[in-house]
C-alpha cells in the first residue's frame, strides 16, 4: 500500500509538471492568467510568478494589467525576493496611483527595504530608504490602518541608525589617543546622536560615554587645561546623575566624581 501511494504521488507530480510545461508553451493567455491565479492562491509563488512575469507585458493596457502586476509583486514578496518585489511594488504605485491596492503597494515598497536593511555594523542605505518610504506612506495615507505599524518600524530603523552611531562613538573611545584625540571625537559623535535622537534607548550609554571620555581627557591633560577640563567633567557628572540616578554605570560615575573632586581640591 505504501509503495502504491508513493507511485500515485509520483504520477501526480509528473502529470502536474507536464501540465505546467504545456501551459508555459501555450498562447492561451487567458488560461495562463486563470492558472497563475490558482497557483498564487495555493501558495505556489514560483510557478505563479513565472506566468505573471510574462502576462504583465501581454495584458498591459487591459483590465487584467493591474492584477497581473500586483500579484507578480506579491509572488516575489512571497518568495522573499525583496529587492525585485520592492521594485515592482514601486512600479505599481507609479503606474496605478488611483488603485485601491496602491496604499498596500506603497507600504510594501517600504517594507521590502526594511527587510533588506543590514546589520548596524554594515552599510545602512536600505535603512534610510525604508525610513523615507515609510514616511512617504504615512504622509500620503495618514488614516490607513497600517500607519501604526509603519511608525513602529520607523522607530526600529531609527534605533538601528542610533546604534550604528553609538558603535562609531564607541570605536573612537576605544581608539583613545591613537593618531590623535579620539576621546574628543567620541564626545562630539555621541552628542550629535543625542541631539538628533533625544529619545533613543541608548541615551544612558551615550551619556556615560561622554562623561567617561571627558574624564579621561581631563586627567591626561596638560596642566594649563587640566582644571577647566576637570570642572567640565564634574558638570557632566552632575548632569548624568540627575538624569540617571539609578544608572547601571552609577558605580563607575561615582568613582569618576571622587577622583575628579580630589584632583580639584
Amino acid at each position: 500500500m505504501k509503495k502504491i501511494l508513493i507511485l500515485l504521488s509520483l504520477i501526480f507530480v509528473l502529470s502536474s509538471c507536464s501540465e505546467y510545461q504545456k501551459l508555459l508553451k501555450s498562447n492561451d493567455y487567458d488560461l495562463k492568467y486563470e492558472k497563475a491565479l490558482a497557483y498564487y492562491e495555493k501558495g505556489d509563488f514560483t510557478r505563479a510568478s513565472t506566468l505573471f512575469g510574462e502576462l504583465i507585458s501581454i495584458f498591459r493596457g487591459t483590465d487584467k494589467s493591474e492584477t497581473s502586476h500586483f500579484i507578480y509583486a506579491e509572488c516575489l514578496y512571497g518568495m522573499h525576493d525583496y529587492m525585485m518585489a520592492g521594485h515592482y511594488y514601486q512600479m505599481f504605485v507609479q503606474n496605478y496611483p488611483t488603485s485601491e491596492r496602491t496604499p498596500e503597494a506603497q507600504f510594501k515598497t517600504a517594507y521590502c527595504s526594511y527587510m533588506m536593511s543590514a546589520n548596524p555594523r554594515l552599510d545602512q542605505t536600505e535603512t534610510y530608504t525604508a525610513m523615507d518610504q515609510f514616511q512617504l506612506f504615512i504622509n500620503l495615507y495618514p488614516k490607513d490602518e497600517r500607519v501604526p505599524e509603519a511608525t513602529r518600524l520607523m522607530d526600529e530603523l531609527r534605533d538601528k541608525l542610533v546604534y550604528k552611531a553609538y558603535l562609531n562613538a564607541k570605536l573612537y573611545f576605544n581608539l583613545g589617543t591613537y593618531m590623535g584625540n579620539n576621546y574628543q571625537s567620541a564626545v562630539i559623535s555621541a552628542n550629535n546622536i543625542l541631539n538628533e535622537y533625544p529619545d533613543t534607548q541608548y541615551r544612558e550609554e551615550l551619556s556615560y560615554l561622554i562623561l567617561d571620555s571627558k574624564y579621561i581627557q581631563a586627567i591626561n591633560s596638560v596642566e594649563e587645561k587640566k582644571e577647566d577640563r576637570l570642572r567640565e567633567t564634574l558638570d557632566e557628572y552632575y548632569s548624568f546623575i540627575n538624569e540617571f540616578p539609578t544608572s547601571q554605570y552609577l558605580k563607575e560615575a561615582n568613582k569618576i566624581f571622587e577622583v575628579t573632586s580630589g584632583l580639584l581640591n
